[in-house]
């Protein structure tokens, strides 16, 4: 079962409601321009005559046109457009039509509506996307021996993100740093000594108590930047009853799951708004808890192991009723294997042979959630294993030792677009997909048959999710989803 290491946070876990707004400015054009993901105020212009031939080649959700701004951005995405209220007459109707039904999807699905993403599966209702905010600022980038530095005239807000991601990836280092720094004066010994001998022995990453998980530290406005960066954005497709245990499965796992985290460790993307009475847990490798002072910023982050222990005892202590009712955990199930399929317009997983959390979700009556993060491979590039063999020997020998692995990767600067390991600024979207329901009757000892019947169940509903979407979150994608092992 998939967590993180020391050297990469493998976030393996599981509130923003997606319910079409109630007004919104029609007309209104967006798109994703890969690097930068920001819209682009002084292209954003057309003229009438183009916006009337774009609203006749749009396509329709029962005779009502929804816009799509195909423009190409940076990496040759595009978001899709938002939801409108028609709030001037345009077609003589509003959005939603009146008469339209929620079919318990928790207002994010409309009953009778065309499958606008191009899917044969009907279970899942149409998302839309908040227009990112902000303008373009790519191409005024000056160029220094091929590199392209950014302008200097960027909004305060942009350069607060990216010192927020910033902090969060380079967070282990910052707290391990800090550790000796104090361990180097020998008056702080007497404080040091007691605590390491309480970091050797403490159970509070797999005890299920929760008791160090800080809703302070988890709502700063520092993790809305974080959000903001690429943008971030949680989609809800159906509703969660709080009187239900989950296991959240998130694919892929990326190079450090940033999406994982978004969505899961911290309360920026709305998941208490979007799933009211669930308390998620994101799950990592029990081997970051020994870090020195990492361990307790991650516990008040709500992190906890990723053990079978932990799983057990989170999802069976506390929640409504004491037993586990309304929690919810979640897994990276990829795991630092996956990390190394990571690829721009790729999304290949680790799923065939992981079958652990299936067997906890039967122990313990949780049912499935499948999440994809589409976008999570393109934050970063990797070496290709077949240009560079060498290095993913080197790779895999760290990970079957070791557990963890180091990744040969790029991405952009902190001051340029071009050379770093900041990831790059696209558009992550986490959908979390159709649960999938499990025998309410706990067992210790599930069988084989019923564990393989759940797994294909899995497996079938991760491949559901994204066909639905992929046309919409994946359009620059270079090939189709794949299951490996």
């Amino acid at each position: 079962m998939g967590g993180p290491d020391p050297a990469i946070p493998d976030f393996g876990v599981a509130n923003n409601v997606d319910t079409v707004p109630s007004e919104r400015p029609a007309n209104t054009n967006y798109q994703s321009n890969g690097e930068l993901s920001q819209y682009d105020q002084d292209e954003s212009k057309m003229s009438q005559s183009q916006e009337n031939d774009r609203q006749r080649s749009s396509p329709k959700i029962n005779g009502i046109k929804t816009e799509h701004d195909d423009r190409e951005g940076g990496d040759g995405r595009s978001h899709a457009s938002a939801a409108t209220t028609d709030t001037n007459g345009i077609n003589g109707t509003t959005w939603p039509p009146l008469g339209m039904t929620n079919d318990g999807a928790g207002g994010d699905a409309i009953a009778g509506a065309e499958d606008v993403t191009g899917a044969d599966d009907t279970s899942y209702p149409p998302l839309f996307l908040a227009p990112p905010p902000g303008g373009r600022y790519e191409r005024h980038a000056w160029r220094a021996k091929g590199v392209r530095f950014a302008p200097l005239r960027i909004p305060f807000e942009r350069r607060l993100q990216t010192s927020a991601v910033l902090m969060h990836s380079l967070s282990i280092a910052l707290f391990v740093s800090l550790f000796f720094f104090m361990a180097a004066i020998p008056l702080n010994w007497p404080l040091l000594v007691p605590y390491l001998i309480h970091l050797s022995l403490s159970t509070a990453a797999s005890d299920g108590r929760l008791r160090f998980r800080s809703e302070f530290l988890r709502s700063l406005p520092l993790w809305t930047l974080f959000a903001g960066y690429y943008p971030a954005e949680l989609h809800k497709t159906h509703d969660l009853p709080p009187s239900r245990r989950y296991i959240f499965g998130y694919h892929p796992h990326g190079i450090i799951s940033h999406g994982a985290w978004a969505a899961f460790a911290t309360n920026a993307l709305g998941f208490s708004e979007k799933f009211p009475g669930i308390t998620n847990t994101l799950l990592t490798l029990e081997s970051n808890f020994r870090i020195p002072f990492y361990r307790d910023w991650i516990l008040a982050m709500g992190i906890r192991s990723v053990s079978k222990e932990s799983i057990w005892n989170t999802l069976t202590r506390g929640g409504h009723d004491d037993h586990g009712m309304g929690r919810a955990v979640t897994i990276v199930v990829g795991g630092a294997r996956e990390s190394l399929e990571a690829r721009p317009g790729t999304l290949r997983l680790i799923l065939e042979g992981r079958k652990g959390f299936i067997k906890m979700a039967l122990r313990t009556g949780a049912d499935l959630v499948p999440v994809l993060g589409f976008g999570e491979n393109d934050l970063y590039d990797q070496l290709s294993p077949r240009s560079h063999p060498n290095v993913r020997r080197i790779q895999m020998f760290f990970l079957n030792v070791f557990k963890f692995t180091l990744p040969a990767l790029h991405g952009r600067g902190i001051l340029n677009y071009d050379v770093g390991l900041m990831p790059y600024r696209r558009p992550l979207n986490i959908v979390v997909g159709k649960p999938i329901r499990v025998n309410p009757s706990p067992t210790s000892q599930p069988e084989q048959a019923e564990i393989d019947r759940l797994h294909a169940l899995y497996v079938e509903e991760v491949q559901k999710l994204w066909d639905a979407y992929k046309n919409q979150f994946a359009k620059g994608r270079k090939a189709e989803l794949q299951f490996i092992a």
